[in-house]
């Protein structure tokens, strides 16, 4: 069944670096997207490494809305998450396991916001993304990620 889609992806390979934006990326369990900053073991928070820190997604409604309500942009780069989603509601996927193309992943927990993000974008974002900052999630099986792929709930 499907959720939404991938609108867009973003990997930074060291910490406070601004992601770069990818076509596709391998995303492997218990690794992370290949190339980013915490499969390298090299981002903010590698210190405090648990499995809810190998992939980030955040909804472009939430930086709409962000725009929109609070009246700062961000783009889905700045946000720091990894995959900018379009469709899915994703506080829903916490506990659930979700296929992205050829991954799948499980839903950790929400990722957010915090004064670290705040610092890097040099904007006051917290207020527009609590509990709209995104999700924290786990690779279960490996596979390729890419932009237009769909977000289906297994």
């Amino acid at each position: 069944m499907k959720l939404g889609e991938v609108i867009s992806i973003h990997i930074a390979p060291e910490a406070g670096a601004l992601p770069r934006s990818m076509q596709q990326v391998q995303a492997v369990a218990g690794m992370g997207l290949e190339g980013d900053r915490y499969y390298l073991r090299q981002g903010s928070y590698a210190k405090k490494w648990d499995e809810s820190r190998e992939v980030t997604l955040i909804e472009s409604e939430a930086l709409e809305a962000l725009a929109r309500d609070y009246k700062l942009q961000i783009s889905p780069a700045e946000s720091r998450r990894n995959i900018a989603t379009r469709g899915v509601a994703l506080n829903h996927l916490v506990d659930q396991e979700f296929r992205i193309g050829q991954a799948i992943l499980r839903g950790i927990r929400l990722c957010e916001p915090c004064s670290h993000l705040e610092q890097l974008t040099g904007r006051e974002v917290r207020p527009g993304l609590v509990h709209r900052g995104g999700l924290r999630a786990q690779i279960v099986q490996s596979g390729t990620v890419q932009v237009g792929d769909s977000i289906e709930l297994m």
